[in-house]
């Protein structure tokens, strides 16, 4: 080997692993909740990227397995709180579709840890920090997402 294989191997050993997440938010209730926690200047993990969606019932149970497949570490799902849905029962139609989604992840032997599913409303931006501080040590604790990694 030489120098320059060994010191670029020590410098990936000295760097500590973050896990890239990707969150799937609530127009109305969690994407506004991120945003009051960012202009309150409330701190929370920066390796999570948030999509945008009309409601958490918008998202298909196949976002989340196909986010997995694509190298992420962890999904989240967040929406309004039970009740206060602006499309009415779209939460709840989320609620059941990923209660059964756990038990498809474990089918195909993932750890149905990665993919965390939240209530948060637009009211709430330090709550929407404190549960991306909590979903991103649970992520940490369970390592990278190597299930379907591939060498080309």
């Amino acid at each position: 080997m030489s120098k320059i294989q060994i010191q670029s191997e020590q410098s990936e050993d000295n760097k500590e692993w973050e896990p890239k997440i990707i969150a799937f938010l609530c127009n109305w209730c969690s994407y506004a909740g991120a945003d009051l926690a960012g202009v309150s200047r409330i701190q929370y993990p920066s390796n999570i990227r948030i999509v945008r969606v009309p409601c958490s019932g918008r998202v298909n149970p196949f976002f989340i397995i196909k986010s997995l497949l694509r190298g992420w570490d962890g999904v989240v799902v967040s929406g309004c709180h039970p009740g206060d849905c602006h499309y009415v029962s779209g939460n709840l139609v989320a609620r059941r579709r990923f209660a059964i989604l756990q038990d498809l992840l474990k089918l195909f032997g993932i750890d149905p840890d990665r993919v965390t599913f939240m209530w948060s409303s637009a009211s709430e931006g330090d709550r929407f920090a404190a549960l991306i501080k909590k979903v991103t040590n649970n992520i940490k604790k369970l390592g990278p997402n190597k299930k379907f990694e591939t060498e080309w």
